[in-house]
């Protein structure tokens, strides 16, 4: 029996399925090496990544919530000079196109990633996270300004000729104006959503569960926002959107597919299940033969509403 076609774009770049790993969750991919094949992924997305190394939040960072878990690591990583030095050259033994997700305090700071990025060839794309605050500004999130995200994307664009994904933040008023903000500010493609703001509290202590007290919420219990975000962002531009939020299963990820997005990101799953991801290539194969497709693409956009 053939198999069916899960090869997809996103706005130049070609995966062989839609399924991509979601930063903060995989590492640099090593860290997996031992639990699945990293070859059979879509795309490798690498832990978000700063110009200096940073030791993140102090520890509680990390509570499971119901139907999810909260964290405050704090963009913890190596730093961009190690992550060239120790990182990308078992990166580039790998198949699957290599991503790297950057963030900034400030919009040179972004430039500056792009640019140290852009000779490296082992780095087909960059994931830009606009999540983060502006010191700047007085800590307004880059995600929730439409104008700083419009700097930031077009600052980024300037400094890379490197695929260039957006990754918003789901904490805003109007997703589908800040999908317009990007794609026009030169994105190639949309990921989103990124995690959800929200706290734990322990009632004996009288305190957070967190020593950040809030951090960001992640899992199932941010699907049916993540569903409905994707939906509404990828009505509102031309280029590709990658799900992201609480995707599980296959299920979850076609479902994801069938209201807009062309590929998805697989995060916390990743936590509960070490080989979520396989498990979701295998079930799309399944699912389409079962329905008797033979693309994935025949299912993205197909999602029926009275409007």
């Amino acid at each position: 029996m053939i198999s069916p076609d899960l090869t997809v774009d996103i706005g130049g770049l070609t995966l062989q399925n839609p399924v991509m790993t979601a930063s903060g969750t995989f590492g640099y991919a090593r860290e997996f090496d031992h639990y699945i094949d990293l070859n059979r992924l879509g795309g490798i997305i690498v832990k978000g990544l700063s110009l200096e190394p940073s030791k993140g939040n102090p520890p509680p960072r990390i509570v499971e919530t119901d139907c999810g878990m909260l964290n405050a690591i704090g963009l913890e990583n190596v730093g961009i000079d190690a992550f060239i030095r120790e990182k990308l050259p078992f990166l580039e033994t790998l198949c699957p196109p290599t991503i790297a997700n950057i963030y900034g305090k400030t919009v040179a700071e972004y430039a500056r990633l792009a640019e140290r990025m852009e000779p490296l060839d082992a780095v087909k794309g960059l994931e830009v996270n606009i999540s983060c605050p502006n010191v700047k500004e007085g800590g307004v999130a880059f995600g929730s300004d439409p104008a700083l995200a419009r700097e930031v994307v077009s600052a980024v664009r300037e400094k890379t000729t490197k695929h260039l994904m957006v990754k918003l933040s789901p904490n805003v008023t109007d997703i589908a104006l800040m999908a317009e903000v990007a794609e026009a500010a030169g994105a190639d493609a949309l990921s989103l959503i990124n995690t959800i703001t929200g706290m734990a509290v322990d009632l004996s202590s009288r305190r957070s569960r967190l020593a950040n007290v809030t951090g960001g919420l992640s899992g199932p219990a941010i699907k049916p926002v993540a569903l409905r975000m994707v939906w509404q962002a990828s009505r509102a531009v031309s280029i590709p959107v990658v799900g992201v939020g609480g995707i599980m299963n296959a299920t979850d990820a076609l479902e994801f597919m069938m209201v807009g997005a062309t590929a998805v990101q697989v995060g916390t799953a990743n936590f509960v299940n070490p080989g979520g991801t396989m498990d979701i290539i295998d079930g799309m194969q399944k699912w389409l033969r079962d329905e008797g497709l033979d693309d994935v693409k025949q299912l993205i956009g197909t999602l029926v509403t009275d409007g």
